[in-house]
């Protein structure tokens, strides 16, 4: 198995900065609505409310987001199942400074609750087979660490984080390179410190592949039948070698792919296209 570094927490440092920046780009001269209508000494109690059955995420965001003077009662932590109508936090504090930030945890918190409740859709299948599920590169910029913190909370493993902590010969490097042999030469010559590992689209790159020190194998667009005789020949050549399958896989076909002898399926629909949960700020 090639292991990544996982992002199972935010640093706090990165976590407030992104989040200043959100808030200045929401009100670069302040929340004129609510100044304009709230008294700014007014006090407010408000209930975060999960308005669909979800995966939790984001709790380090609602954290993080308000001052010393707003209280926050949390009842659940991020990893946790919520069921639809459910209270994940109480919010108590300035009316002013919960209005203004209201918008940016929610629509940070809604997406990450997407991601890791998608992702546990994903794990429950796999899990019975050994196959660990992966996301991509495939990440909204800007909101990467949200994103695959948010995989790993869904139970879920990040591939590699950025293109500096891994090495995936595709097959556009492969074609620029000259080679296969070439192209992992080149790589180690750079970091042979990294996992390296190979984009084959067809049985008879296999071979080749292996033989030029990959660590691991990307099985690409493979219908399951042809990723069985795939899979059964690398194991042949290399019993060992790390084979994960990627390309058209969904949560409609997952089953037929998770009986094939993989290791591990990536998912850019992890992150790329995910339906963000529902949550409500309710004043009470």
């Amino acid at each position: 198995m090639i292991k990544y570094n996982q992002v199972k927490e935010i640093p706090k440092d990165y976590l407030k900065s992104r989040l200043d920046y959100f808030l200045e780009e929401d009100s670069p001269n302040g929340d004129i609505t609510t100044e304009g209508t709230v008294s700014p000494d007014s006090e407010v109690k408000a209930q975060l409310i999960a308005k669909d059955n979800l995966v939790l995420s984001g709790i380090n965001v609602l954290e993080a987001i308000f001052g010393d003077n707003i209280k926050l009662d949390i009842f659940f932590n991020d990893g946790d199942r919520v069921t639809n109508r459910e209270i994940i936090a109480s919010i108590e504090g300035n009316s002013i400074e919960i209005l203004r930030k209201e918008r940016i945890f929610l629509n940070l918190m809604q997406r990450m609750c997407g991601i890791a409740t998608t992702t546990r859709t994903y794990v429950d299948i796999a899990k019975p087979y050994n196959v660990v599920v992966l996301d991509t590169r495939k990440t909204t910029p800007g909101l990467r660490m949200f994103e695959k913190y948010s995989v790993c909370m869904g139970g879920g493993q990040n591939h590699r984080y950025n293109l500096s902590t891994g090495i995936l010969i595709k097959d556009n490097h492969i074609v620029a390179a000259g080679g296969v042999n070439q192209a992992v030469l080149g790589c180690k010559k750079l970091d042979s410190t990294l996992p390296v590992q190979i984009e084959v689209a067809k049985k008879e790159q296999i071979p080749n592949a292996i033989e030029s020190g990959a660590d691991g194998l990307l099985l690409d667009n493979m219908s399951p039948d042809y990723l069985i005789e795939s899979v059964k020949f690398a194991r042949e050549l290399r019993k060992d070698i790390f084979l994960e399958a990627s390309g058209g896989i969904t949560l409609q076909n997952l089953a037929e792919y998770v009986n094939t002898g993989i290791d591990a399926v990536s998912v850019g629909a992890l992150t790329h296209s995910v339906k963000s949960s529902d949550i409500s700020l309710k004043f009470i």
